[in-house]
C-alpha cells in the first residue's frame, strides 16, 4: 500500500491540506495528517477550521521510520511560515526529495518552504501568483498561469482553486491513471 504524510499548520489553507487527504484516502493510500510548528494535534487553518491531526511532527518522526512514498505541504499564510520554521519538518521534506520520494507543495510554500530543501533545484515549478520572488533563486524554473507543475518527483501547485487538480496528480502519481480515473467518477469532479 502507498503511504502519504499531508502536513498541516495554524494558518493552514484548509482545502489545500484536506483535499490531497480526501483524493488519496478514496484512491487507497494510507494517508496520514501531520501538525506541524505546535506541540498540539489540533490546528486553526486559515479560515478558522480547527483540524485534528493525527500525529504531532515530533511524535510521527519519532514513531515511523520508514520514509512514506509522499509528503504533501500545503500552503496559507502564515500556515506556510511556520512550517518553513519547523527544522525538523523541512529535514525531513529535504530527505524525501534526495530519496527520490514524492514532494507535493501548494500555494506558498513552493516559495517559502521548498527552497530550504533543494527540492526546486533544476526543476520547474508553479505557486502562488506574487509568491515566486520568495524562492528567487529557483526563478528560473517558474510557471505562471498553470494549476500544477509536476516534474521529476515534485509536484507544485498554484493556489486554493487548484488544490483538486493538484490533488488528483498526486493520486495518479501514487496509484496510477485507473485508479485516478475511477476516483475522479465517483467524487464527480469536473
Amino acid at each position: 500500500m502507498k503511504t502519504a504524510v499531508v502536513f498541516i499548520a495554524d494558518g493552514s489553507e484548509e482545502i489545500e491540506a484536506l483535499s490531497p487527504v480526501d483524493y488519496l484516502r478514496r484512491a487507497g493510500v494510507d494517508v496520514t495528517l501531520v501538525s506541524v510548528g505546535t506541540s498540539a494535534r489540533t490546528v486553526v487553518c486559515s479560515h478558522k477550521v480547527s483540524v485534528n491531526a493525527d500525529f504531532t511532527l515530533d511524535a510521527y518522526l519519532d514513531s515511523h521510520g520508514e520514509l512514506p512514498d509522499a509528503v504533501v505541504v500545503p500552503g496559507g499564510m502564515p500556515g506556510a511560515e511556520h512550517i518553513a520554521a519547523a527544522v525538523r519538518a523541512v529535514s525531513f521534506v529535504a530527505e524525501m526529495h534526495r530519496a527520490g520520494r514524492l514532494v507535493c507543495s501548494i500555494c506558498a510554500s513552493p516559495a517559502v518552504v521548498l527552497p530550504a530543501t533543494g527540492a526546486l533545484e533544476g526543476k520547474t515549478w508553479t505557486c502562488y501568483p506574487q509568491m515566486e520572488g520568495r524562492a528567487q533563486k529557483y526563478l528560473g524554473g517558474y510557471k505562471a498561469g498553470v494549476p500544477f507543475v509536476h516534474d521529476g518527483n515534485l509536484i507544485t501547485g498554484r493556489g486554493p482553486g487548484a488544490a483538486e487538480e493538484f490533488s488528483m496528480e498526486i493520486v495518479r502519481s501514487l496509484v496510477g491513471e485507473e485508479i485516478a480515473r475511477k476516483v475522479k467518477e465517483g467524487s464527480l469532479q469536473r
